[in-house]
């Protein structure tokens, strides 16, 4: 299960990462109380989500041209070094009392910058420090650490606005990326950027577009990311409402239930590191995304606590085992020299147009409620993916 952690540079920079993620959750649960407290509207808190990802949208396929041209561990150092500058002004503004709304937009604008040149490099960065050998063992590990750390963050900030309050909480994510910084500088990648220089950035975005337009197996998975992005994952900045109006559990409620969806998470990654290469992987994709769609569905009808953690939980394990296995597609899928653009384009289609699916949520909810809302997405979904299963069954042999 832990083939790829036995290469020494990943296990740094894995490690590293998972510091850094566990600051990263801890700052998004305490933001979105934040937002919730300042402006008690769920409109505004699709808002926030909305502009922070904008820029992912208008600038992540550029930061794929930059990831297959420049040194990848070069790219994540500065980006990373950004990300904690912006989380100590966060942290200070918050605690002088002179955060605002609009403050709070500023700043995830300027994150969103940054993670639309970081995401890119972040997702190739795994096959160069582990090679397609254990790419699947990687990215499984990754997600991990990703969604250990989307079960100890959220509980840890439930606890810790409590204790130090939202700006510890910024400071305590500011002082994580030293973490990930300090693995970044003592990995080493040999391998050299084979993206032709002598191209133009726009001539190579162009031929990156053109691979996946022509690859018809890249654009289905690439389209199926953008599905649920569109419709599937905007219930999660949805969820201080459920936990304050729906279900009556306050902010340690709401740590409990970003939590539980990250046990699924863990426990689905963890049997993926175990399963390693396996064959018809497409079937599986298809299966866990239908099984992501219904568990969407049950979620927003539960007025009871205890089943809405039941069902994060599948909600959860089944998101990331279709993000996994999609994930590990493309990037099995592509020559090395494209990685970068084609990654750019999963992260285009998963986190660019999230913002998107974050307003039309915040949108809905306060015309139609939080919980009809998340009921039509994930209704949604499911046709999606039964019309996909049908127009292409050659999905199943992926």
């Amino acid at each position: 299960m832990l083939s790829s952690l036995k290469v020494k540079d990943f296990r740094i920079y894995w490690l590293g990462m998972f510091v850094s993620l566990i600051g990263t959750w801890i700052q998004v649960t305490a933001q979105s109380w934040l937002v919730f407290q300042l402006t008690n509207s769920a409109f505004l808190l699709g808002v926030v989500g909305f502009l922070g990802f904008m820029p992912v949208f208008l600038l992540s396929l550029f930061g794929g041209v930059i990831a297959d041209r420049m040194n990848k561990r070069s790219v994540l150092i500065v980006t990373q070094t950004s990300f904690m500058i912006l989380a100590f002004i966060l942290a200070l503004l918050t605690q002088a009392k002179l955060i605002t709304p609009g403050q709070i937009i500023f700043i995830a604008v300027l994150n969103g910058i940054v993670m639309a040149f970081d995401m890119p490099s972040r997702q190739a960065i795994v096959a160069e420090l582990v090679g397609k050998t254990h790419l699947l063992n990687a990215i499984a590990l990754n997600s991990v650490g990703f969604n250990s750390s989307r079960i100890i963050g959220p509980a840890l900030a439930g606890i810790l606005v409590a204790s130090i309050g939202m700006s510890g909480c910024f400071y305590l994510n500011g002082v994580s990326f030293l973490a990930v910084i300090f693995a970044l500088l003592l990995i080493r990648i040999n391998r050299r950027p084979r993206a032709d220089k002598n191209n133009s950035t726009l001539k190579d975005l162009k031929n990156g577009l053109s691979l996946i337009k022509n690859n018809r197996p890249i654009l289905l998975l690439v389209s199926m990311i953008g599905v649920v992005s569109l419709f599937g994952v905007s219930y999660t900045i949805l969820m201080p409402i459920f936990a304050r109006d729906i279900l009556n559990v306050g902010v340690k409620g709401l740590g409990m239930l970003m939590s539980f969806s990250g046990i699924g998470a863990l426990t689905a990654a963890l049997i993926l590191a175990c399963l390693g290469d396996f064959k018809y992987k497409g079937r599986l994709l298809v299966l866990s995304s239908l099984v992501f769609s219904v568990t969407l569905v049950l979620f927003s009808l539960s007025k009871i606590y205890v089943l809405s953690l039941i069902t994060l939980i599948f909600t959860g394990a089944s998101s990331v085992i279709a993000i996994t296995l999609i994930n590990t597609l493309l990037q099995t899928a592509v020559e090395d020299e494209f990685r970068g653009r084609v990654m750019s384009a999963f992260m285009f289609t998963f986190a660019g147009i999230m913002p998107f699916g974050n307003l039309i949520a915040g949108v809905l909810s306060e015309v139609l409620g939080v919980s009809l809302t998340v009921m039509i997405s994930g209704i949604i979904c499911t046709l999606f993916f039964i019309i996909i299963n049908i127009i292409y069954p050659e999905i199943r042999n992926m």
